[in-house]
C-alpha cells in the first residue's frame, strides 16, 4: 500500500539546512547510482531522473533528493540522506527546496510512500505536501522477497 502526497502551496516553503544545497541537472547523476542514493535515484531507469538537489557538508555529498519525469506533468521526489547526518532536518530542507524547483519547471512535484515507512511519510508532511491518494497493489512474492532482500 502506498501513500501519494501533494504539494499544500500555503505550506510549501524553503526550509533552513545546516549544509550547503545545490540544484543538480541529469548530466551531474553519472557517478551517483549506487546505494546510498537508491531512493532518489533509479538505474533502471536513469532516463526519467530529471532534477535534484544535494546537501553537502564541505565537498562531501550528505543527502539527495531528486525526482524521475513519471508523466509528463508530474515529477516523483525520492529522498535519501546518510545515515551520520539524519535528523538534522537535512531531508525537508532537501525535499522542500526540489518540490519549489519542480514547480519553477512547470510540472508538479508528488511524493510517495509505503504506509508502513512513517519516517517517509513524516518528512513529505514536514516538508509541505499533504496526503492526496492511495494505491494498493499486489506484487508476485519473488519481487517482494527481492525488494526485502530476502535470500
Amino acid at each position: 500500500m502506498a501513500e501519494y502526497l501533494l504539494p499544500d502551496i500555503t505550506e510549501l516553503k524553503e526550509k533552513d539546512c545546516l549544509y550547503d544545497l545545490k540544484v543538480l541537472e541529469q548530466e551531474n547523476f553519472g557517478d551517483l547510482y549506487h546505494d546510498n542514493w537508491s531512493n532518489a535515484l533509479c538505474e533502471k531507469r536513469k532516463h526519467l531522473d530529471v532534477l535534484g538537489v544535494g546537501a553537502y557538508d564541505k565537498e562531501k555529498l550528505i543527502g539527495l533528493a531528486a525526482c524521475s519525469a513519471d508523466c509528463e506533468t508530474m515529477w516523483q521526489i525520492g529522498i535519501d540522506v546518510l545515515s551520520d547526518y539524519r535528523r538534522k532536518g537535512i531531508a525537508s530542507a532537501l525535499t522542500s527546496r526540489l518540490a519549489i524547483e519542480i514547480i519553477k519547471k512547470g510540472k508538479v512535484p508528488f511524493y510517495c510512500a509505503a504506509w508502513s515507512n512513517i519516517k517517509s511519510v513524516r518528512n513529505a508532511i514536514k516538508s509541505g505536501f499533504r496526503p492526496a491518494w492511495v494505491e494498493m497493489t499486489i506484487k508476485p512474492k519473488k519481487l517482494v522477497d527481492e525488494i526485502n532482500k530476502v535470500i
